[in-house]
């Protein structure tokens, strides 16, 4: 029986070839199908800016990802995606991956940014550089969890463990390990067309004549970082702001009754696009000084005075591109500022710092030097020494940091922030100073420990900690920030509840020669997608072809190998 089933299921297979394939195929299918792809972890990533200004590129050109996951310790980066943490992030292997030709580049940043205090400091310095060259490789950033520190920490063992080992021992790893694919959900970026930066104005008029002196106080409200969504601003300029808003309501009161209302008129103005040359402040020059017939910045300017990054720190700096001369408002602000500093601040460190501007220099210094090319005299005060200073440009900017984060006792954080009482003491600092030129008590022989803002007319330390809270819970990148931004609308509620004539101003880039281009795709989801490497299927596909092989062969030859395993099996017999 066994023998006419032999020659039966010879005969079926030799003469019917794909039979063999139907019979074997759905099963062979089953046995060795791939499991579908596992999304290991979704999470939001944050892209590196990209912008032009003044026809020049700045940043990523990219934003498409789809490649497997590697870290730096991997010898071959070319087209993969190179995962790097704030914690061992440095310029050479960011510039290692960009030379590889990486197919991305993801910066794990840590939830608490004040638990790495010398990886902030360095990163920081690190920004400017980073956006100083344009780029095609798509650099992300991500906050770190739970989940993609796992990934990371696989990646890394994988990553690490193949320069040490043989060849066969690193095909057969490669082979068996499990990998990670990165895609980005969004489409790639563009250009987005009629932007507006928006900026506001109101005034406090003077009382006394027609042709009265103009003060003008000065605060852009964007941040800037390496990567918008990530750029909260708090010192730079959140401090900047919330010190302008306060100054308003403090001159508001006094200009409300008719013994302090000064024969100054007081022009506050809080200007967009800061951390891109200025362009908000640019524009309302223009509008003011070339297509108006009257305006307050046409008729009589006794000074512009910028705040910029005051939320911090016991020094203050006058920041000027031309030294007052003896006898003029900015000199009497000069020495106003030097009276108060050293009879009521003796802790704070004043002195003025003097800067020409340099019109070859693609950005300007500071805010004051768009004034000081129209020839208005304009000066920025700052704690900080140098424009240059990292801090003014960081996504590591931030509202506050952990009194963890300090190196030892009595020492500050490294990382920038905002110190309200410092806030609040600098504030009552400019408040005081200015009241002395308003009112020229200098002048009437007031003495210098005066103070103006005392009981009810004091600074308010909760309304400037609540300002820059508000200001700090969301980022504020020229890019995010239209006209219909909450940003907008709140600060013109804000101004109008202290000044009359608030107006809005806006910019948009001219359509043939932009001054400046901005893109969009800033913020995307990410997934991590489990996987088998490609040299898996590779080898995959050559034991499926094996496997083939030998049940062809066994089929073809089925005749043959049923004699050999029956002689095989069947029991010997015993010779008499």
């Amino acid at each position: 029986m066994f023998e006419e089933a032999s020659e039966v299921f010879d005969n079926m297979f030799k003469s019917s070839f794909p039979l063999t394939f139907i019979v074997f195929i759905p099963a062979v299918l089953i046995l060795v199908s791939p499991l579908p792809a596992e999304a290991a972890h979704e999470f939001t990533v944050y892209r590196m800016q990209q912008y032009d200004l003044q026809g020049q590129p700045y940043g990523t050109r990219n934003a498409i990802l789809n490649t497997e996951a590697r870290t730096v310790e991997a010898e071959v980066l070319s087209r993969r995606c190179v995962i790097m943490r704030l914690a061992d992030f440095s310029y050479e292997e960011y510039q290692k991956a960009l030379r590889q030709s990486a197919g991305a580049v993801v910066i794990i940043l840590p939830k608490n940014m004040s638990a790495v205090p010398q990886d902030i400091v360095q990163f920081m310095e690190l920004e400017p550089e980073m956006l100083a060259t344009e780029t095609i490789v798509p650099v992300y950033f991500a906050m770190e969890d739970d989940e993609l520190l796992s990934i990371y920490t696989q990646t890394l063992t994988s990553s690490s463990s193949q320069g040490s080992l043989s060849a066969a021992e690193v095909l057969l790893h490669t082979a068996t390990a499990n990998g990670f694919q990165m895609v980005t959900s969004g489409a790639q970026s563009k250009a987005i067309s009629d932007w507006a930066i928006t900026s506001l104005e109101g005034r406090l008029a003077g009382v006394g004549g027609e042709d009265l002196p103009t003060i003008v106080v000065v605060a852009h409200y964007d941040s800037f970082g390496v990567a918008p969504w990530l750029s909260y601003g708090a010192d730079s300029n959140g401090s900047g702001v919330s010190m302008l808003l306060e100054l308003a309501r403090l001159f508001s009161k006094l200009y409300t009754y008719k013994r302090t209302h000064a024969a100054y008129n007081l022009l506050f103005f809080v200007s967009g696009g800061g951390k891109f040359n200025y362009q908000g402040t640019k524009r309302w020059l223009e509008d003011n000084l070339d297509h108006t017939d009257s305006s307050l910045l046409q008729d009589n300017v006794a000074f512009v005075l910028c705040l910029d990054t005051l939320g911090n720190g016991d020094s203050m700096h006058l920041h000027v591109s031309k030294p007052p001369k003896e006898g003029t408002p900015q000199y009497s602000l000069l020495k106003e500022l030097e009276m108060v500093v050293s009879s009521q601040y003796p802790e704070v460190k004043f002195s003025m710092v003097h800067k020409k501007i340099n019109l070859a220099d693609d950005m300007l210094a500071w805010e004051h030097e768009r004034f000081g090319i129209r020839r208005l005299p304009a000066f920025t005060l700052s704690h900080l020494p140098s424009h240059r200073l990292a801090q003014r440009s960081s996504i590591m900017d931030v509202r506050s940091v952990s009194p963890s984060s300090r190196h030892g006792a009595g020492e500050p954080p490294a990382g920038p922030h905002v110190d309200v009482k410092k806030l609040s003491r600098n504030t009552k600092l400019v408040a005081e100073a200015l009241a002395r030129v308003i009112y020229n008590l200098t002048e009437k022989g007031a003495p210098g420990d005066l103070k103006i803002f005392t009981e009810q007319m004091q600074v308010q330390e909760e309304q400037l900690s609540a300002v820059v809270d508000w200001l700090t819970a969301q980022p504020r990148a020229a890019q995010l920030v239209d006209k219909d931004s909450s940003v907008v609308s709140t600060l013109e509620y804000h101004l109008g509840h202290y000044l009359k004539d608030v107006k809005r101003h806006y910019v948009k880039a001219d359509k043939r020669d932009p001054e400046f281009v901005f893109y969009d795709q800033l913020k995307q989801t990410m997934n991590a997608y489990r996987v088998k490497p490609a040299i898996f299927d590779l080898l995959l596909a050559v034991c499926i072809a094996a496997y083939l092989g030998m049940m062809y062969l066994a089929i073809q030859n089925f005749g043959i190998l049923y004699s050999v395993v029956r002689r095989i099996t069947q029991p010997k017999t015993k010779t008499h």
